[in-house]
């Protein structure tokens, strides 16, 4: 990705704010009928995929603004706190004093979890709350969890047209998409994005092919031209294609405790390679090392790297298969 030097911001995220609240239990099956279970964790994180980028984009040494919507209430308050200690700029958020601030449930175990949303204030997000300026002292433009904030959507093709005028480039992930009809404004929207970051399961549900790599490659003629397909493959590591380029990469070998917020983690890794000019292979492999490295502890911010350590766990992945 190319993007204007001189900016004031390396990485402006546009997206859902919210909390999560991690019930955490190994083998975790929660019974209906008021069936007490005692599990050995419920904490309070910062969540949301948006402000997970943003606070991993931070750690790794970019300058970070965030544009969101809470409300006036302590899981609003909380995440804007969160995200100002981990260097994350949230002059541009905007406080909605009449609706709350949305949530998400996560009931984790070892192998899998389930996740539970309410949107609240994130779907009053829209375009217009991001300012032409702040995006054009931007480098790079991040947009997370698009089916949960249809206001955003609804204006997202001029939004990111506009960056992309200006030299910023652009990124979407868009999540799941709870409705499963993985159309909308999307396709317009890709028209206009130079990176997206797909998990496999997302990128078959928009496809309709099971294989990420031919899924992947078959994404490229709908983004902006030589855009690029980031895949994440879980305990798989994680693939990219660009051009004729494609590059897959296992990922790192670390203990894992919660895999919530891996995805968001690889997301700011690979943002934070290609703007650096990094290689195709080199922006996978930081990428996959910081998705590897979030998932040593409970929540998705608690155990992201710094670039040190995330460079230093990229340089251990195997060598990379090509095609």
């Amino acid at each position: 990705m190319t993007a204007t030097a001189d900016a004031t911001f390396d990485l402006l995220v546009v997206g859902e704010i919210n909390p999560d609240i991690i019930v955490y239990q190994p083998g975790l099956v929660p019974t209906f009928g008021q069936v007490e279970l005692v599990v050995d964790q419920i904490r309070l994180e910062v969540g949301s995929s948006s402000a997970i980028v943003a606070c991993g984009a931070a750690r790794l040494g970019l300058r970070v603004a965030f544009v969101g919507v809470v409300g006036d209430d302590a899981f609003g308050r909380f995440m804007l706190d969160a995200l100002r200690d981990r260097g994350v700029d949230v002059e541009a958020c905007r406080i909605e004093p009449n609706i709350p601030t949305g949530a998400t449930v996560i009931l984790a175990r070892d192998d899998d979890r389930a996740i539970l949303t309410a949107r609240g204030a994130m779907d009053r997000l829209t375009a217009a709350d991001v300012q032409p300026g702040l995006v054009a002292n931007t480098r790079h433009l991040h947009v997370g969890s698009l089916f949960l904030q249809p206001g955003l959507a609804a204006g997202l093709v001029d939004l990111f047209r506009s960056a992309r005028d200006t030299g910023t480039t652009t990124s979407l992930d868009t999540n799941w998409d709870p409705s499963g009809d993985w159309g909308g404004e999307l396709p317009s929207i890709l028209a206009q994005t130079d990176l997206f970051l797909p998990n496999v399961a997302e990128l078959t549900a928009l496809t309709g092919d099971p294989d990420p790599t031919t899924a992947a490659r078959s994404l490229l003629d709908r983004l902006a031209p030589g855009g690029t397909v980031a895949v994440k493959r879980g305990r798989d590591g994680g693939l990219a294609v660009r051009g004729r380029d494609l590059v897959s990469l296992p990922a790192a070998a670390v203990q894992v405790v919660d895999a919530t917020g891996a995805g968001d983690s690889f997301d700011a890794g690979m943002i934070a390679g290609l703007l650096e000019g990094a290689s195709l292979d080199a922006a996978l492999r930081l990428a996959i090392a910081c998705g590897s490295l979030s998932a040593r502890a409970v929540g998705g911010t608690d155990a992201q790297p710094d670039r040190a350590e995330a460079l230093a766990t990229a340089g251990t992945l195997a060598p990379p298969a090509r095609t």
